[in-house]
């Protein structure tokens, strides 16, 4: 990873100059870390276990973070969190993992499963995804009971399923959907594909599909608020670019794509 240097001998330098720079050391040149590099010898692949949620926002953190630690790369399973947290449990050769509930992080840390204590990150809540233009004029949870409406949830097992079920209680709202799925993205493709109305999803979902739904806000969302918790897996077969993947995370340039793709700060 060493830098070529080319020397180029200076006009009229006498050998005398030459023999005291080399004696004196200046010889040796140390190479700064290439433009935009950290510095912080992460080299390898970096695996991350993601909630479904944080698909395209730790899609470009994880480009930048290769862009920041030549020799790096990091390579993601995005699925449930609590699919995921099993695959851990399992044995899943995992260095991070992010989950969109902290109950499903307490499930591999109660196993033993975790490098210290998790942080949460950000946080996000729900919206119903409705297709572009609203053809229903869905306002609120309760149309989403009205006679007709086909409705995706996530299964309750998910977070974003266990957050669904807050708010409808919230609401004192009972329907029943045609489909309950195993991850947030599932939900929402559900919707993009015209299979169903509408869709209980996290808001940074709806906003990374512009062209295909709108995102329905309802006030019951504001008491089913997910935290994010992620930690460095016990056992990460790449412990340095695991504990570098989750202070990148935490960093105010993480921070900002996060925010910028509608997480809210913890």
């Amino acid at each position: 990873m060493g830098a070529r240097w080319t020397r180029t001998a200076l006009a009229g330098a006498t050998a005398a100059a030459v023999l005291g720079l080399a004696a004196c050391g200046g010889g040796s040149t140390t190479a700064s870390p290439p433009p935009g590099s950290t510095g912080s010898g992460v080299t390898g692949t970096v695996t991350v276990f993601a909630a479904a949620s944080l698909t395209e926002s730790f899609t470009r953190i994880g480009k930048d973070f290769e862009a920041a630690n030549p020799g790096s790369k990091v390579t993601f399973n995005f699925a449930g969190s609590s699919a995921l947290a099993t695959q851990i449990n399992q044995g899943a050769p995992a260095d991070v993992f992010a989950s969109a509930a902290p109950a499903n992080m307490k499930t591999v840390t109660d196993a033993g499963n975790g490098d210290g204590s998790p942080t949460t990150f950000v946080k996000n809540q729900l919206v119903i995804a409705v297709p572009k233009g609203n053809p229903k004029g869905i306002n609120g949870l309760s149309d989403l009971t009205r006679p007709g409406v086909k409705v995706a949830l996530c299964a309750e097992a998910v977070p974003c399923g266990a957050a669904a079920k807050r708010a409808l209680t919230a609401a004192r709202v009972k329907l029943t959907p045609v489909t309950l799925e195993q991850d947030v993205k599932s939900a929402l493709s559900k919707v993009k594909l015209g299979e169903v109305d509408a869709a209980l999803v996290y808001r940074t979902d709806a906003k990374a599909a512009p062209s295909d739904v709108d995102g329905v806000e309802f006030p019951e969302s504001s008491g089913a608020i997910n935290e994010y918790p992620i930690i460095v897996v016990k056992n990460a077969r790449n412990l340095v670019g695991a504990r570098a993947f989750v202070a990148y995370v935490l960093s105010g340039k993480g921070r900002a794509v996060l925010t910028d793709a509608g997480f809210q700060a913890p």
